[in-house]
């Protein structure tokens, strides 16, 4: 069960919610803590770089705010962050340094870590996307099971009950997915994997790995350089 583990998903030292995951061995286990922690951190933020909006939104003042974006508290948009047009941010969510969030996308209790990019019409729900992780155009975790039965995680060393109905999607650092896939209810992808365009996964994917539109997977040559 380590590959499934914080410390062997995320480089903690890019995001500005490191901290909620002290004493956290699987990343899920944040869901139901980001609200409160992002309403206690953002009472901290320093005034000359975050300016307040409205209840409980803090806004970098390097950040990049379409007028037509929504942003609905509590939330943390941090530095040099971009909300691009039309964007729907339901709330309780973290949106990291260098971050885009384009288009039609939508996010609700989430944390993008710094230089994720959701760019163009996708939903984002109850999950974790690590660094520099990329959603392709109008991919989207699916955040709750058809039967609406409680989400288990399933993997090649076992199953974990989270015992949550709603989950999408723990994204580790440097994942690529592809245009149009959906990530269901409970998935976890490894760092630096991609995964095909139109694939629809599930369960859990290893670090260095290419998912085809199949399900067939197989390693990365050498990973990243």
């Amino acid at each position: 069960m380590e590959k499934l583990t914080v410390k062997n998903l995320y480089d903690l030292k890019e995001t500005i919610a490191k901290d909620i995951f002290e004493g956290v061995t699987y990343p899920w286990e944040v869901l139901p803590k980001i609200k409160e922690f992002i309403i206690a951190l953002g009472n901290t933020l320093p005034e000359d770089r975050f300016e307040k909006r409205g209840e409980d939104v803090w806004v970098a003042r390097s950040a990049k705010v379409f007028p037509s974006a929504y942003i609905g508290g509590p939330a943390i948009i941090d530095e040099e962050a971009e909300i691009r047009h039309c964007a729907f941010i339901r709330g309780s969510a973290i949106v990291g340094k260098g971050a885009v969030v384009g288009n039609s996308t939508e996010l609700k209790n989430v944390i993008l870590f710094n230089k994720v990019q959701v760019p163009h019409y996708n939903y984002v729900g109850d999950s974790v996307l690590g660094f520099k992780a990329h959603m392709g155009a109008g991919s989207i975790t699916s955040n709750v099971k058809s039967d609406k039965t409680l989400v288990v995680v399933k993997s090649p060393f076992g199953e974990i009950e989270t015992g949550f109905k709603k989950f999408g999607a723990m994204l580790g650092d440097h994942v690529e997915v592809g245009c149009n896939s959906v990530l269901n209810p409970g998935t976890v992808i490894g760092r630096e994997s991609n995964i095909y365009p139109t694939s629809m996964v599930r369960g859990y994917i290893p670090e260095k790995s290419i998912f085809k539109k199949d399900g067939t997977i197989v390693s990365k040559k050498g990973g990243r350089a």
